[in-house]
């Protein structure tokens, strides 16, 4: 019997041996396909993430300048494109054009971050784009992706280091002067107290993750000092109390503390703390942090001494201006830079700052206001330069580190007699502030002049010059895009 045999071709075609080899073929081109996406993908991703965080620093960097002009250059130079300070090797980033785009949005202006010369903006948004050269997906026909990212910032809002505040009102004669206009309807002296209101209330006594900051410990000096104190803030007034009268300002009695002439700390001291009861003294309250029980409290603390200086306690007229001798703040202005100095040692990593409300009008011409004190020389203390003396005060703030805010309230046309080359009030109280925009005026005040304008921060009402100075604390914050 003779078997049949199957052609060659038909046994090739019946052999299974091997039949997944092209499958897999099939498959391994899926595979690296997929792999060359992933890979891609990641790639890309990591490119935005880089270029997002760069376009983040770079609206922050120019959000950090603002008000001024060279905000847009600022941000530029803190970009992601070719020499910016972000680059850090990314490639192929550019601007996108039209930005940065500085903008005045109504948002921040409602929360007192006015829009005033020379940018006109209170915020910055910055857009960059970045092409990604793409590794495998050329096989696909895509050889590159390009990314964009956008950030916007307001040129303040988010908290930053913890404050030493030292704030210094003139409580001489010409403080019980009426305002009558429609923005304060009593005293000086009594609105500047309710601006000072203003400004604690935005200010942190403690951390904001405790819902209550807790036990107060008393100072000897008047106000008291919570645990994990954040912003300490102390008042200074001018002529001089004594030491052992002060109280009368915050422990609600119904005199004034005892006058004395004035005296004068050293132009470079570390340290401030009169001693003894009759001793004149131009620190009112200490250091306190106790102006509120939590972050998020809606009122001040009533409890506070602080907080009855200022005339917050119902019944307690808070602090008087008694008069007794004229206007002479360049001691005053030392006196507090001294006892910021030792508060900056007791909180390192804190700033200082000083916060001056007065009309302006140094030149006291009572000769027993400054006993000790030149009466030729012109270099403090002197009789002679007084405008000068304290401009001379404020700078050396500045210099060591202060942060010194002026508000001019009420400034007079005309003033400063002991002083030549002459000087106006409201020239005295623009060359103190430590930059042009730490210099406030409400010229709408009765007896003010028109021509006492701050050309940085427009407003004169005196309660948002407070708040704008408790804004000014923060530093700029990324904002969701698209705010308005």
């Amino acid at each position: 019997m003779k078997l049949r045999r199957k052609s060659w071709i038909s046994r090739f075609l019946l052999d299974e041996r091997g039949q997944m080899l092209p499958i897999m073929a099939i498959l391994l081109v899926g595979f690296l396909g997929t792999a060359a996406l992933s890979m891609d993908l990641g790639r890309a991703y990591v490119g935005y993430r880089e270029l997002q965080n760069a376009t983040n620093a770079a609206a922050l960097a120019g959000a950090e300048a603002l008000p001024n002009s060279t905000a847009a250059n600022q941000a530029t130079a803190y970009s992601a494109a070719a020499g910016g300070n972000n680059a850090n090797g990314m490639a192929n980033v550019t601007m996108v054009t039209g930005y940065p785009k500085l903008e005045c949005l109504a948002a921040l202006t409602n929360q007192g971050m006015a829009c005033v010369a020379p940018a006109n903006a209170n915020a910055i948004q910055v857009q960059q784009q970045m092409v990604v050269n793409l590794f495998f997906a050329p096989i696909f026909g895509k050889k590159t992706l390009t990314l964009t990212a956008t950030a916007t910032a307001a040129m303040s809002g988010a908290a930053t280091t913890p404050y030493n505040v030292a704030i210094v009102v003139d409580t001489t004669a010409s403080m019980s002067d009426m305002d009558n206009d429609s923005q304060c309807s009593t005293s000086r002296l009594a609105c500047s107290l309710t601006g000072v209101a203003v400004l604690l209330q935005q200010l942190y006594p403690c951390l904001s993750s405790e819902a209550s900051c807790g036990t107060v410990t008393a100072n000897t000096n008047g106000g008291g000092m919570v645990a994990h104190s954040v912003d300490r803030v102390s008042l200074f007034t001018f002529p001089n109390p004594t030491v052992g009268t002060i109280s009368k300002d915050w422990a609600c009695p119904t005199s004034n503390p005892t006058i004395e002439p004035y005296t004068f700390p050293a132009a470079s001291g570390s340290s401030y703390a009169p001693s003894g009861s009759s001793t004149p003294t131009y620190q009112i309250v200490g250091y306190s942090s106790d102006f509120k029980t939590s972050d998020t409290a809606s009122s001040l603390s009533t409890a506070a001494d602080y907080i009855v200086a200022i005339g917050g306690k119902s019944g307690c007229k808070g602090i008087g201006n008694p008069g007794g001798e004229g206007t002479y703040y360049a001691a005053a202005i030392y006196a507090a830079q001294a006892s910021l100095v030792a508060e900056q040692v007791a909180y390192p990593g804190s700033q200082n700052v000083i916060i001056l409300i007065s009309d302006g009008d140094a030149g006291t011409t009572d000769s027993g206001a400054m006993p000790g004190a030149s009466t030729t020389s012109g270099t403090y203390p002197s009789t002679k330069q007084q405008c000068h003396q304290a401009i001379t005060a404020a700078v050396t703030a500045a210099t060591a580190g202060t942060r010194v805010y002026t508000v001019a309230y009420g400034a007079e046309a005309s003033g400063c007699g002991t002083d030549s080359p002459s000087i106006t009030p409201c020239q005295t109280m623009q060359q103190m502030a430590s930059a042009a925009q730490y210099f406030y005026s409400d010229y709408t005040a009765s007896g003010g002049t028109s021509s006492c304008v701050s050309a940085s921060q427009p407003t004169t009402n005196l309660n948002q010059i407070f708040t704008d100075i408790a804004g000014s604390f923060t530093v700029p914050r990324l904002i969701p895009n698209g705010t308005t």
